[in-house]
């Protein structure tokens, strides 16, 4: 059996549901402006699946830039990796916007969020050092951790006293080997929405010495006062080591960084190898990303509309008796409880009866006869479509619980 033989009997536990999810509940078009309302298979949808927490997307300001950025410089400049030849002056400015907007003394502009956090992991630990990291981390920081040559522990999710003895079992390792402990968790947790326990952990550094890497993809832009993140949400930037934040969410765009101390980021300069080896960011993706900083940190009737629609939403939720965990951010999951064939029926009639669009998370994600219907609200989405869902929702509810979903529905596709 050769490689492409052998790929048809591992799809694995996503891909095996490709021959009736794919185009529909896996890789879905939507098309049109990025915006609360979308076409999905030629009809608008009321969409609650984009990360487009501030509505930047489609702003105007940022379509001009983005229009200006590309007219000035096209899409291949700067030609090269910044260490050879592919540094300019904009990318050096952005970084010290970035870093002074989320407290950090430097920052290191990346190419994309999930090869970046990758990269980040590996270039900090050797096989002397050990890695703590939260169990329900992203897939990127999971993917760093297993290309970790030395010795990883995972502790439950935002349990502290399991994070203290996986600790203490990495201090006892790092005192024979000489090495150090990397502690990784996430300011948002993208699919449940509740913070990481960032306070208690940077307490635990009063009995353990280790470092704190922060993956605040989802916290960056509309988490804290200012939108600096969820670390300026709790009052405990200043812990946090290793801060990093992507732009495929608030910043409505594609990239990333990392920002900590000078020191810090001058070694992730010389020895990160996914952008040491790679071409750097394109300048219209920096010249965009500047503007969308700029209206980070001047417009916070942005967050201010985000967290309003947010309250609304998940307020209304638990008034309708629907169990949205323990969310403490914009994402909203719901949860349910039924089969994957009776999910697939629900989001079917909530999007071709209802014309709601969103995400369904189901086995092996979550445990088996777990629903979670994921929505995002942003500062797009209106008091209208939140009372519009609740009432959808609550229907949907009544016809789950009432076994309608039950009998599969045969799609055409």
């Amino acid at each position: 059996m050769n490689i492409l033989e052998k790929l048809q009997t591992r799809l694995g536990p996503l891909g095996e549901h490709a021959h009736y999810a794919h185009g529909y509940y896996a890789y879905p078009r939507l098309e049109g402006e990025i915006s609360n309302k979308m076409m999905f298979n030629g009809e608008e949808k009321l969409v609650w699946s984009l990360n487009n927490y501030l509505g930047l997307a489609n702003h105007p300001e940022v379509r001009i830039a983005d229009n200006e950025g590309s007219r000035r410089y096209g899409l291949a400049y700067p030609m090269g990796a910044r260490m050879m030849s592919g540094n300019t002056k904009l990318h050096e400015k952005f970084e010290a916007e970035i870093s002074e907007f989320v407290g950090k003394e430097d920052a290191f502009l990346l190419n994309y969020g999930y090869q970046g956090m990758v990269s980040i992991i590996d270039s900090l630990v050797d096989r002397n050092d050990v890695i703590v990291y939260d169990a329900e981390s992203h897939a990127c920081i999971l993917d760093g951790a297993r290309l970790h040559m030395g010795k990883r522990f995972v502790f439950k999710h935002n349990d502290i006293e399991d994070c203290e003895k996986q600790l203490r079992r990495a201090q006892k390792i790092v005192e024979k080997t000489n090495g150090a402990i990397l502690v990784i968790t996430e300011g948002v947790f993208g699919m449940r929405g509740d913070q990481g326990k960032l306070k208690e952990i940077i307490a635990l550094k009063d009995t353990y010495s280790f470092s704190l890497l922060v993956d605040d993809a989802h916290g960056i832009g509309c988490m804290g006062k200012t939108g600096a993140g969820t670390g300026e949400a709790q009052g405990v930037q200043d812990g946090i080591d290793f801060y990093f934040g992507t732009f495929a969410k608030s910043f409505a765009g594609i990239g990333a960084f990392m920002a900590s101390t000078k020191e810090a980021i001058m070694f992730f300069k010389y020895n990160m190898r996914s952008q040491i080896f790679a071409k750097a960011l394109p300048m219209p993706m920096v010249f965009g990303a500047l503007k969308r900083l700029e209206l980070i940190r001047t417009r916070p009737l942005l967050r201010e509309r985000l967290w309003r629609t947010t309250e609304a939403l998940q307020k209304g939720l638990t008034n309708a008796g629907f169990d949205i965990g323990n969310t403490n951010s914009p994402i909203t999951p719901v949860y349910l409880n039924g089969t994957i064939d009776e999910a697939t029926a629900l989001v079917s009639d909530l999007r071709e009866n209802h014309h709601i669009f969103c995400s369904m998370v189901v086995y092996p994600v979550v445990p088996k006869g777990m629903i979670i219907l994921r929505l995002i609200p942003t500062a797009e989405h209106t008091l209208k479509d939140v009372e519009r869902t609740i009432s959808v929702f609550s229907e949907i509810k009544l016809k789950l619980v009432d076994g309608h979903y039950k009998q599969k529905v045969e799609m055409t596709i």
